[in-house]
């Protein structure tokens, strides 16, 4: 293994072990900026892209499946033509110059919504300075998608108002948990370099409940980015509507080069839990390697924080087999460059 590969391994498995910290910080800052909103004012619009925009999907499960706000989330510059006065619009960028975030930034001023940002700086935070507009920074200097936990503390913590009760105190036992959790994963002989090591060379595809959809996005996209190959994602119960019949005729040789990891919660209905044991019975019978992953505990923050930290490690130890140094985004660089100039960033 090369020197760059040793040093980028370092250096995000350190990040990935600063999630806790990173979690309650960011929350508490969240707080600080949080403002109070009447029932009609609980319409939330996130609008993020890569690294930044799977913080606001990962409060999204949470948030639509507890609290009494809307929150959707927008992946592009176009907002939806509802968004007005009575919409909050979260902008989030990490490094601040993510022209869709830019862009979507104004719109939101035109059409009268109200806007907060989150944000390390750049033209974004330059703009909200400018036009008084609430904004949550979070440290910079960090690769986007490991700006994770300040993210999603930061946007529970602005929106906990809308929770039937404080989440200080659940997210505090999530953060402590997972830092004994962490310290499992990170090990070559737990469960996080057992998946990595059943994947293999094979393609992953990573399947989970709809209120987890989020988790297993953000396990496809650290994939994709650390490991630096392609990874897919998709949600049950939709895909027993449609990706079954595939399933049910691939072939042999086909199956054999995927395999499926079920990111599975203890609290999901019974009918979910015996949808998942079929499709996996299935999966098995054509030769997909598979792998039922549990969430574990009882509380859906634990459970996502825990999620988001064990995917987190197996990207890293899917990286080390590959490797690859999982630190740079060298095609994201490229890309920003070419359409935004120089000075872009990868966020």
């Amino acid at each position: 293994m090369t020197p760059d590969v040793s040093e980028g391994l370092a250096r995000m498995r350190a990040l990935a072990a600063s999630l806790p910290d990173a979690l309650e910080a960011g929350y508490r800052a969240g707080r600080d900026v949080s403002r109070t909103s009447s029932e009609d004012e609980r319409r939330v619009v996130a609008v993020g892209m890569g690294g930044s925009g799977i913080a606001a999907d990962l409060a999204r499960g949470l948030v639509d499946a507890e609290s009494a706000a809307s929150l959707s989330v927008v992946r592009s510059a176009n907002l939806p033509r509802a968004v007005g006065p009575g919409t909050e619009v979260v902008l989030v960028s990490y490094s601040g110059n993510t022209w869709e975030t830019l862009a979507a930034y104004d719109a939101a001023g035109r059409a009268g919504a109200r806007r907060t940002v989150v944000t390390s700086g750049g033209q974004l935070l330059e703009r909200a300075e400018a036009d008084g507009v609430a904004s949550l920074t979070v440290p910079p200097g960090l690769p986007p998608r490991s700006a994770v936990g300040h993210l999603l503390g930061g946007i529970l913590g602005m929106l906990d108002s809308a929770f039937p009760e404080s989440l200080e105190a659940r997210l505090g036992r999530a953060a402590a948990a997972a830092r004994t959790r962490i310290a499992a994963f990170a090990r070559r002989t737990g469960p996080a370099a057992a998946l990595a090591e059943k994947v293999g060379s094979r393609f992953p595809r990573v399947y989970a409940e709809s209120s987890f959809l989020p988790l297993a996005r953000r396990w496809k996209t650290q994939i994709e980015e650390n490991a630096k190959r392609l990874a897919a994602f998709d949600e049950i119960p939709e895909l027993l509507h449609n990706a079954i019949v595939g399933w049910d005729a691939v072939a042999a040789t086909e199956a054999r080069r995927s395999a499926v990891l079920f990111l599975e919660w203890s609290e999901e209905s019974p009918l979910v839990r015996s949808s998942i044991a079929y499709l996996h019975r299935l999966l098995k019978g054509r030769g997909v390697v598979t792998a039922r992953v549990e969430l574990g505990p009882e509380d859906r923050l634990d459970a996502l924080v825990s999620g988001i930290a064990l995917g987190d490690h197996v990207s890293l130890f899917l990286a080390e087999r590959g490797r690859v140094d999982p630190y740079p985004v060298d095609a994201i660089t490229r890309l920003k460059a070419s359409i935004c100039g120089k000075s872009a960033s990868a966020d």
